[in-house]
């Protein structure tokens, strides 16, 4: 796949300029640190809640049905959105679309930090999240026409550095905020911190985002409403049943699987008719014959099912099992963070070079990291597991850099740059579809074992769980390297046999 991306030219990985002018961008890495604060908020919204749940159940008397509402609320409708702002972005403009978003983002922000009840604040969550799924695609988008050859690579890799960073500041600084303002009030801190960042954010933006060369005005029928329309249908149905996993007991949730299938069945015929008809689909099916597209997107998607679910059970086991407070849980979960912080800049810079290998790398540095998580909680069972899974946090994390931004930018690096928005958007539409069915099984292995022996029996389960669902990345990962490595064989096979039979 996008191992042969380390050895191509302008098509893929070379030195052209990303808009095809010859000439970068010079206000380029300056318009970048815009995209990778926006992306920095949008994903610290992630994992600073988390850690904000009991102060939030405290402040507002909320349900265990409104707090799951607000951590899936918003990933419902991040998840929903991403396609088609992506497709929005590439045919109205990445900048203006990106600055809709944000400002969005913020005041969806003040209106959860200012909630008087649990339904207005799932109601703002929600906003939240359609702003950040306006948002997330753009700034890949946005890497793509400003960057090319190893610029790109590294540009990804800076922002895999912020999601691990993010990732990581996230529960610390939620932890500090609830114990500065206090648990009744502490969580509204939680949300108010994004005010200051959207505003800076929103006037560099304006200055420094370039536009984007492909976009014009565009009617309504041009964004494909009924493509937008069924593909909606399809992933909330195929989402619901996940994210709601534990709140809807039976299992009648799981008959909504198969109407998403058809649903998803349907847009995948109806978007074949757009092409056919040489309208504009809201997503340019052409992208999955690109071998790196197809492949890195089923890949994430499979990680992700692991990634997500692993702070989903370890902050579960660090606050539930073993009675620590939001801020010690955030602390023991900071090595995986940081690790991921610490290896995404170099995986950026190596990506070029080393292609598809260096993300299987990265996926067996998972694996064996989790593998030692397991063992230690095992090994030092009590309240002192925490500390002593931080080393095999920490190298489960260093694998996790070389996996995520890597795989993106190979991923994307045959993709045409005016289809780059709904390409990523498809791309984190997959992520989010693969963090929900992760936590839905490995959750369901997690709360199955906890009637029987206990939270560090439940907490090993689930990791195994995620481990194979990262194990399954490896081998398709794993595949794609053999297949590109046969697939040249046969090339210079093809080219050796002609000259040899010829005669002098």
């Amino acid at each position: 796949m996008a191992e042969s991306a380390a050895h191509r030219g302008a098509a893929g990985w070379g030195d052209h300029s990303a808009a095809g002018s010859g000439t970068p961008d010079p206000r380029r890495w300056q318009a970048l640190t815009v995209c990778l604060i926006a992306g920095f908020m949008t994903l610290l919204d992630v994992s600073i809640v988390n850690v904000a749940l009991p102060s939030i159940r405290e402040g507002l008397h909320t349900s265990e049905s409104d707090l799951q509402w607000v951590l899936s609320g918003y990933a419902l409708a991040f998840g929903l959105f991403l396609i088609p702002a992506g497709r929005l972005g590439d045919a109205r403009g990445r900048r203006v679309v990106f600055m809709v978003g944000l400002a969005l983002f913020t005041l969806a922000s003040a209106a959860c930090g200012a909630s008087q009840s649990s339904l207005w604040l799932v109601v703002a969550r929600l906003a939240q999240g359609l702003a950040g799924g306006m948002i997330s695609p753009q700034i890949s988008a946005l890497i793509q026409q400003m960057f090319s050859g190893h610029e790109r690579g590294r540009a990804f890799g800076m922002f895999g550095t912020v999601v691990g960073i993010s990732t990581a500041v996230g529960p610390l600084s939620g932890g500090l905020l609830i114990q500065a303002a206090g648990a009744q009030e502490g969580w509204r801190w939680v949300f108010y911190v994004n005010l200051p960042l959207g505003a800076v954010c929103l006037l560099l933006a304006r200055r420094l985002l370039p536009d984007t060369p492909s976009a014009g005005r565009v009617r309504l029928r041009d964004l494909d409403p009924f493509g937008v329309l069924l593909l909606g249908a399809g992933v909330l149905t195929l989402l619901l049943p996940f994210v709601q996993a534990q709140q809807w007991p039976g299992d009648r949730k799981w008959l909504l699987i198969p109407v998403a299938a058809a649903l998803l069945a349907a847009f995948i015929g109806w978007e074949s008719r757009c092409g056919r008809r040489g309208t504009h689909p809201v997503v340019d099916l052409s992208i999955f014959r690109v071998r790196s597209y197809w492949l890195g997107c089923l890949l994430i998607l499979l990680y992700f099912c692991g990634f997500t679910a692993i702070f989903f059970i370890t902050t579960l086991y660090l606050q539930n099992g073993l009675h620590y407070s939001a801020l010690q849980a955030g602390i023991a979960i900071t090595p995986f963070a940081l690790g991921s912080a610490v290896a995404a800049g170099p995986g950026g810079r190596w990506v070029g070079r080393l292609g598809r290998p260096l993300v299987v790398a990265g996926l067996i540095t998972v694996v064996v990291g989790l593998a030692g998580t397991a063992l230690a909680v095992h090994l030092v069972p009590g309240r002192d597991a925490g500390w002593v899974m931080a080393a095999p946090l920490l190298l489960a994390g260093l694998g996790s850099g070389l996996v995520i931004s890597p795989n993106q930018a190979l991923t994307l690096s045959e993709v045409p740059v005016a289809t780059a928005g709904s390409a990523g958007g498809t791309l984190q539409t997959g992520q989010r579809v693969g963090s929900a069915i992760g936590i839905a099984a490995v959750g369901s292995v997690f709360f199955a074992q906890l009637g029987g022996d206990g939270w560090a029996t439940a907490y090993d389960h689930g990791l195994v769980v995620a481990g194979a669902f990262i194990g399954a990345a490896l081998v398709i990962g794993l595949a794609d390297v053999f297949g590109e490595r046969r697939g040249r064989s046969r090339a210079q096979r093809s080219v050796r046999i002609p000259s040899a039979g010829r005669t002098p």
